[in-house]
């Protein structure tokens, strides 16, 4: 992910034109091709009980983005 934020802000020093980032995906979840095996969320979800637990991706993410604030 920080690769990608990388390259996204060297596209925008560049001057393209960003309006939004979207991060795949906010919660772990189910993918066809491997069910619910696959968590690249932000948030770990239990499936059993639907707690969900922010990762320390999450952290990150939130950290990177204050830090990015204009």
């Amino acid at each position: 992910m920080a690769n990608h934020l990388d390259a996204l802000g060297d596209a925008i020093d560049q001057g393209a034109d960003v309006r939004g980032y979207f991060q795949w995906s906010l919660l772990d979840n189910f993918e066809w091709a491997d069910g619910y095996a696959q968590r690249f969320g932000l948030i770990h979800v239990d499936f059993d009980t639907l707690t969900r637990t922010p990762k320390d991706s999450f952290a990150w993410y939130r950290d990177r983005i204050a830090a990015n604030r204009g």
